[in-house]
């Protein structure tokens, strides 16, 4: 049985498909802390319980969206945190950017190792 995670995967189209299927493995293979589920409709990424980043099929556009969790930053009342994102497009037909991705991956997961929120 193919879960709606699984699905998300499945039902794009190569090459588009096949690069999803490379960056998901990627991503995994760098740290067993990480973990992988379905949030707002996509695949999403966690390092320890912070988030990390996600995959998104926008249009033809693949995006790699790298997050620095809300957690860390100070709560000051009245005013509303919210997660950092910065978005990487990647092109399906071209060689992944893999020095890229795992500096920027590995930044914030220092970045979560050095706090205790």
């Amino acid at each position: 049985m193919v879960t709606t995670l699984e699905e998300y995967y499945l039902k794009q189209p190569e090459p588009i498909q096949g690069c999803l299927l490379a960056l998901k493995q990627l991503l995994l293979g760098i740290d067993e802390g990480i973990t992988h589920e379905r949030k707002y409709q996509i695949p999403f990424f966690y390092y320890r319980g912070y988030k990390l980043c996600f995959l998104w099929v926008d249009r033809k556009k693949l995006l790699l969206g790298f997050v620095e969790d809300r957690k860390l930053q100070p709560l000051v009342p009245g005013i509303k945190r919210r997660d950092k994102v910065e978005t990487f497009v990647i092109d399906p037909v071209k060689d992944l950017p893999v020095e890229v991705i795992l500096e920027r991956v590995k930044g914030l997961m220092g970045v979560y190792e050095s706090v205790r929120v």
